[in-house]
């Protein structure tokens, strides 16, 4: 298994064999908390007025996400997963789009299969794929639009190293992401867009025990619970 590492929107769109687009603060730690909440679903976009229009058909029943970290005008939810771990989500269909993971998941164009990754549901990544026993693998770190970020690069090189069989101590790594991540900006704070809880839910190891596969269904990108877990 050869495995790749990339980072932004261009590493993305550049990846091939099976990819990981990682997103740990916080758009793929809400996707696993929705799912942990009986989320049947989610269509994975790129654009705020298809995410309303896929809602308005019916072909979701809530839209969640951000940009620039704060709920878009018409979303049901942001993108927090301590608000998404008190919702009530059983059988429910989510459509989400961020700034920087659902639009990695979009640009990953030359993927043969995807994850969407984070810390919360790495060793389930592994598994997955280890199963699978691809050829390539590229973990992508999506960091922001203004550049890369730290918690991403590390759960990328985290993955990388459980795919090769070795044992990083999940602790120290913890208190290196926390102690390198910047603080959270205050008028997200303020505002309830960015709740302090969130970085502590997104830096749990393994918090859920499933991976979430992304597949092509006509001209939509969904994400479910992979099917093995």
């Amino acid at each position: 298994m050869e495995i790749r590492l990339a980072s932004l929107v261009e590493g993305a769109a550049s990846a091939v064999g099976t990819v990981v687009v990682i997103d740990v603060f916080r758009a793929f730690t809400v996707a696993a908390i929705a799912f942990s909440r009986g989320a049947r679903r989610i269509v994975m976009v790129d654009d705020l007025d298809r995410a309303l229009a896929l809602r308005a058909a019916g072909r979701g029943d809530y839209c969640i996400g951000e940009r620039h970290g704060a709920k878009p005008a018409g979303f049901d939810f942001g993108n927090s997963p301590a608000e998404l771990a008190a919702a009530e989500l059983d059988g429910k269909t989510l459509i989400q789009t961020t700034s920087n993971g659902t639009a990695g998941i979009n640009a990953a164009r030359g993927a043969a299969h995807i994850f969407a990754g984070a810390f919360v549901t790495a060793e389930a990544t592994v598994r997955a794929i280890q199963r699978a026993e691809p050829a390539v693998v590229t973990l992508v770190a999506m960091g922001r639009p203004r550049g890369r970020t730290d918690e991403d690069e590390l759960c990328a090189l985290y993955l990388r190293s459980r795919l090769q069989g070795r044992t990083p101590d999940r602790t120290a790594l913890v208190q290196l992401a926390a102690s390198l991540v910047p603080p959270i900006n205050p008028g997200l704070a303020a505002s309830g867009d960015y709740d302090p809880r969130d970085r502590s839910l997104a830096l749990q190891i393994d918090l859920v025990p499933f991976a979430i596969a992304v597949r092509r269904e006509a001209d939509l990108l969904i994400a479910e619970r992979h099917r093995d877990a």
